[in-house]
């Protein structure tokens, strides 16, 4: 099994930056690489891909919502992955999930999930 823990989420104005922490754990992850995602679901709709990164790191992806204003990131060694997020408008309010899974996507197909952080850009 593997347990993923976000952290960092809150409230900022539109225009300020939050960085997202997801910590890994469990044997299963230390066992096999695996690419790490973060979504985002806000209310009423369905939960989006926003960016993924593959265990080397040499393989990125970001949503064209985010292209420029959102990186991922990621520290093996502390079993880490971060998404820095600047720029921020309203419309990126949403609860942002980690994920993880053995080959990255940008489809929600991941095996593993974190309970959320709430993220809320204010106006």
């Amino acid at each position: 099994q593997v347990q993923l823990v976000e952290s960092g989420g809150g409230l900022v104005q539109a225009g300020g930056s939050l960085r997202l922490s997801c910590a890994a754990s469990g044997r299963t992850f230390g066992s096999f690489v695996m690419a790490m995602g973060w979504f985002r679901q806000a209310p009423g709709l369905e939960r989006e891909f926003v960016a993924a990164i593959s265990w080397s790191g040499g393989t990125i992806y970001y949503a064209d919502s985010v292209q420029g204003r959102f990186t991922i990131s990621r520290d093996n060694a502390k079993n880490t992955v971060y998404l820095q997020m600047n720029s921020l408008k309203p419309e990126d309010t949403a609860v942002y999930y980690c994920a993880a899974a053995r080959q990255i996507s940008v489809q929600p197909t991941y095996d593993y999930w974190g309970q959320g952080t709430q993220v809320t850009v204010s106006s």
